[in-house]
């Protein structure tokens, strides 16, 4: 069915704009593959949008403002998806971590009600196997990731109520350090240089729960203490490679490798400063830069007000000074890259879909047939393919479960 709706939309030419431009049997040869294999994103911030009571997800939405709706989602065959529930860092008041914790329930909520709302198209998925089990029903398959471990607040039971409210990976920090790990974004100086003995336990107890434990964000001392804590494998839901493009946010070949040895998997961002380093002449760049200096070291002090003004900003700047995207081809180099290094077994896509993840021919979900396309013309076979495409993830979901049910055995 999903092979049918493509080739359809191919033959009325309305599925990429640069179709015309590709070689047409590879390009049917990629739809057909694209269509066979199960295919898994790992990462977009959709639900911010989701709590805004005009936004439907069942409804088909326009990039760059929405990348990820569940139209789109079936028109780029797009079988399953991790929803993150992504709450920003704000100074560590109590406060704070009670609007953190509201805030990530309120996506949450908003999840589940879409969940309801549109089952006759996707399912809330909890386990490994259900997403091939929704994918054989038609139906788009939906996960959830926490991004940001910061509306655990200090309280270990959070981990276990997070779970049971679907939630199967959470990134231990996001641009900040917080309680549980130190940041690879945040300017101040680390503060427990790695994981603190909080982040300890709650690594322990994702572990004993069966849920994934994720490495991106976090500083590089803080990935190695994961690797040695961690009694099972664990993933970089939306990360790329810092020897192809040196940014603080990818992976160097030494975290590369040690996560292969862990079994674990990094899933290829789609970013534009995380797949080429940016043009630093450009107007663009120098406002850019300014921006984050702001964001980085006084978005979370700032009142509503004061985000609604820096937001509107952004986007002004986005608009004002439109920015010359990477590629698919560049995003795949990455993928080369691991590939070289330690093999096909390790990596896989996470988006970062509506969190700024975009590129020049793959703008939203719809699009996401252009990196099989690229994967096949330089030489993956369709079991590579298959394993980019979700089947590396689903092996380390499956042992992310498997220890859980050993560790609730012992």
């Amino acid at each position: 069915m999903k092979q049918t709706i493509l080739l359809f939309l191919l033959s009325l030419g309305i599925l990429f704009a640069h179709a015309e431009e590709k070689d047409q049997r590879l390009w049917k040869k990629a739809l057909r593959i694209h269509e066979r294999v199960l295919t898994i994103d790992t990462h977009c911030d959709t639900p911010m949008e989701m709590i805004r009571s005009d936004f439907d997800i069942g409804d088909e939405h326009q990039s760059p403002d929405s990348r990820v709706d569940l139209p789109r989602m079936k028109a780029g065959g797009l079988d399953a998806m991790f929803f993150a529930v992504w709450v920003g860092q704000k100074p560590r008041t109590d406060e704070n971590y009670i609007k953190a914790y509201q805030l990530a329930h309120q996506m949450l909520d908003s999840i589940h009600s879409a969940a309801v709302q549109h089952q006759a198209t996707a399912n809330l998925a909890l386990t490994a196997e259900q997403a091939a089990t929704i994918e054989s029903a038609g139906k788009r398959a939906i996960y959830i990731g926490l991004e940001n471990g910061f509306p655990l607040a200090k309280n270990l039971g959070r981990v276990e109520e997070f779970y049971k409210r679907g939630v199967r990976y959470i990134t231990l920090s996001h641009s900040f350090h917080n309680d549980i790990c130190d940041s690879s974004s945040d300017l101040a100086e680390p503060e427990h240089h790695g994981v603190s003995d909080f982040g300890r336990m709650v690594i322990h107890e994702m572990n004993r729960l069966g849920m994934m434990v994720d490495v991106s964000h976090i500083s590089d001392e803080a990935f190695f203490d994961v690797m040695n804590m961690s009694q099972a494998p664990v993933i970089a839901s939306h990360s790329s490679v810092r020897a192809v493009c040196k940014h603080d946010r990818n992976m160097s070949d030494e975290m590369i490798k040690k996560l292969a040895e862990n079994g674990g998997v990094i899933q290829m961002c789609l970013l534009d400063d995380y797949i080429k380093e940016p043009d630093t002449t450009t107007q663009r760049y120098a406002v850019q830069n300014r921006l984050m200096n702001i964001y980085r070291t006084g978005y979370g002090k700032m009142n509503e007000t004061e985000k609604a003004a820096f937001n509107q900003e952004w986007k002004d700047m986005r608009r004002n000074y439109p920015k010359e995207l990477p590629t698919v081809a560049d995003l795949v180099d990455h993928i080369d890259h691991v590939v070289n290094l330690v093999g096909v077994d390790y990596v896989g896509i996470g988006s970062d879909f509506d969190g700024g993840g975009g590129l020049a021919d793959c703008a939203d979900v719809s699009e996401f047939p252009n990196i099989t396309y690229e994967l096949l013309k330089r030489g993956y076979s369709e079991r590579d393919i298959r394993k980019i495409w979700g089947g590396n993830l689903l092996r380390v979901f499956r042992e992310v479960e498997k220890t859980a049910g050993t560790l609730a055995s012992n």
